[in-house]
């Protein structure tokens, strides 16, 4: 397997605007961005691709995520959204999270402990039956060991496991792990959900656009920096890259400029200022174990031992790509663990 390194090309402004805190911060402007395909939907939980992550992520918040100021995802560099701190029982199967006061949903209305329990009693099929705030769960395998939500106050959930899983809080921490309304409806949320995030939807138009707001009661008090972002659809990579090459646009879509492309790019928009991260994003060689030939152990070791993964990236993407040789790297799973803890 190998991980791609995925490069986002920003016009310098916005780019300093959003990956320097270290500078001074100014208020204002909108964030213009080329989106590479239509999202089937604004829920983020029903759906498995990130054409809606990647939009709808900023309307929301999670219980705790990753570390945005480092580049790589680790399961030891988690931080605060919606609760303040967190805490494991001595078995490690219960995890109760202490939450913010004062939040508001989009909407004006409160947010509380019972809005985390409803969010995951949909997703592992425990909401009640007319509710159609979730109507489908692509990754209902990763709540598998959940039991169970409980509410031991307005600023207080804990979550109960079959057997410990110390990757739980990284799944917690991952982009498809908002916390959803209680009082909204599965039709809204499709559409024009609500959150408790920095943005609001103001405008989805199918395969055209997507436009969200900044919003003024946000709960981190002076964020965020940005009064808009807007998201154009642009199918075709090529037409997306060279309308960022144009200035038509502020910030390519992640992962349209592959190393070899780099070069061509910079020269063109001498302008843009690129930075290259990690991603899940991965070529794998995948075969059938529970059918000859390789149901043998041994060949499956031979075929692994003989592979020269080096060339395979030196070709592919100018030797940048991280070999690895796990199935499914972290969050998912219970590979996902920190080091020492598995």
């Amino acid at each position: 397997m190998r991980t791609r390194l995925a490069i986002a090309a920003g016009a310098l402004a916005a780019f300093v605007t959003a990956a320097s805190p270290a500078l001074a911060q100014k208020q204002g402007g909108t964030l213009r961005v080329t989106h590479r395909d239509n999202p089937p939907s604004a829920s983020i939980h029903e759906e498995a691709t990130n054409s809606t992550i990647m939009p709808f992520m900023a309307v929301f918040n999670n219980l705790v995520m990753f570390d945005p100021r480092e580049k790589r995802n680790s399961a030891d560099k988690i931080v605060p959204d919606l609760a303040t701190s967190w805490s494991w029982n001595s078995d490690e199967t219960k995890l109760t999270f202490k939450l913010r006061s004062g939040v508001k949903w989009h909407d004006g209305k409160p947010f509380s402990a019972n809005d985390v329990k409803c969010t995951w009693d949909a997703l592992t099929g425990k909401a009640d039956e007319k509710s159609d705030l979730i109507r489908k769960n692509p990754r209902k395998i990763w709540y598998i060991n959940l039991k169970d939500v409980t509410v031991g106050s307005d600023t207080e959930v804990t979550f109960h496991l079959g057997r410990p899983q110390l990757s739980f809080l990284s799944m917690l921490a991952a982009g498809y792990s908002p916390v959803y309304a209680c009082h909204a409806n599965g039709r809204d949320m499709r559409s024009k959900p609500i959150g408790t995030g920095p943005f609001k939807v103001v405008e989805f138009k199918r395969n055209e656009s997507i436009k969200l707001v900044r919003n003024p009661d946000y709960w981190n008090k002076g964020l965020p920096y940005l009064d808009a972002i807007e998201y154009k659809i642009v199918p075709n990579r090529s037409t997306r890259v060279l309308a960022f090459v144009a200035g038509e646009l502020d910030l390519t879509f992640d992962a349209d400029i592959t190393f070899p492309l780099l070069k061509d790019v910079k020269d063109q928009a001498p302008h843009a200022v690129c930075e290259a991260r990690t991603t899940n994003v991965t070529s794998n060689l995948i075969v059938n174990r529970d059918a000859p030939p390789f149901d043998n152990p041994k060949l499956r070791e031979a075929l692994v031992l003989a592979l020269d993964r080096k060339p395979f990236s030196d070709i592919l993407s100018q030797g940048n790509d991280v070999v690895g040789g796990a199935m499914l790297p972290p969050p998912s799973g219970v590979w996902g663990m920190q080091i020492g803890r598995a």
